[in-house]
């Protein structure tokens, strides 16, 4: 049986570059920080890992394998087969701690005889675990995750062709996480892609509609181009809105609120419910009432009409006025 010391990592357990004099807390937090940049933990049963489980048991002739992934305090089980129902387990009673610690495939024999191993609940109690093999999982800076294991309640030896093959399951595993996790990153860089595309548009949109100068109304079967620096003030009548300009009156089936979302904000108020106005042609305020420009008579005099003031939009209106 391979031993290894547990209190202290193993230097080419190391990030690559690292000092072999990493504190063991330190080093720790990096390990379960790599572990947790996958998005594995917690996540339901994948088909791609219980295949390669069920090819290691195969394997090795054992009738339960596990993908077991290391946390900070558990130790938490991707896919398993065989019968052992756990989905987690505290850490400091469970083998692949040990065996992510490992240069190589550990084999832990026996390991009711072992002081270390004698009291795990696997071992004194169901299944009775008489046999453990691990592969560690370790990512390509070096740091451990987990293990592939192998797990009998009689005892056995692997052969040298069933640890190189333990070895390979290994690669296997860590290359399924890597590729999961790309693929989640470029999802998220979609997502993100499409988040800026959408706010683009919405900007675009939004800058379109506050700086549109014409709208089209349908009269007569046809559409007319109207300014709308020509646009006076508009009137909700029902159904349809009456858009009143300095020389015509269009009457178009549409609500005041869809007709407001067309026109310029920087140039245009509500301030009735009834009532959208142009800011510029307002001559006057009288009391509840805003008298605005409608265009020159035929002697060339203005001729104002008086609009009424919501009391819910005065205050608004009046904001939106140089005053003095």
């Amino acid at each position: 049986m391979q031993k290894i010391n547990t209190t202290t990592p193993v230097s080419t357990k190391l990030k690559r570059g690292e000092a072999a004099t990493v504190s063991p807390a330190l080093w720790e937090e990096d390990r379960v920080e790599a572990l947790r940049s996958y998005y594995i933990l917690d996540t339901p049963p994948e088909e791609a890992f219980n295949n390669l489980v069920r090819l290691a048991a195969y394997i090795c002739g054992t009738p339960i394998s596990l993908v077991s992934l290391i946390d900070s305090k558990r130790q938490w089980i991707k896919a398993r087969t065989g019968p052992l129902d756990i989905i987690d387990a505290p850490r400091d009673v469970s083998f692949c701690q040990h065996a992510m610690m490992a240069e190589d495939v550990l084999e832990i024999r026996d390991p009711h005889l072992n002081p270390l191993y004698k009291d795990y609940p696997a071992v004194a109690n169901d299944p009775g675990v008489r046999f453990y093999a691990g592969a560690p999982l370790t990512t390509p800076d070096g740091m451990p995750l987990g293990t592939i294991c192998t797990i009998d309640t009689e005892p056995r030896t692997l052969t040298e062709q069933q640890r190189d093959a333990l070895r390979i399951l290994a690669k296997e595993v860590m290359s399924h996480l890597e590729l999961r996790r790309a693929r989640q990153q470029l999802e998220l860089e979609q997502q993100k892609m499409d988040g800026l595309l959408r706010m683009a548009n919405d900007n675009a949109q939004s800058m379109f509609v506050s700086s549109r100068h014409e709208i089209f109304v349908k009269q007569d079967h046809k559409l007319v181009r109207v300014h709308t620096d020509d646009i006076r003030y508009v009137e909700a009548l029902g159904d349809y809105v009456n858009i009143y300009t300095s020389r015509e009156r269009y009457t178009v089936y549409s609500t005041m609120k869809e007709l407001e979302a067309k026109l310029p904000v920087r140039e245009f108020a509500r301030i009735h419910r009834k009532y959208i106005v142009c800011l510029d042609r307002i001559t006057a305020i009288e009391g509840d009432a805003v008298q605005i420009d409608t265009g020159r008579s035929q002697d060339r005099s203005p001729i104002p009409a008086l609009i009424p003031i919501g009391n819910s939009y005065k205050a608004v209106l009046l904001s939106r006025l140089n005053l003095i």
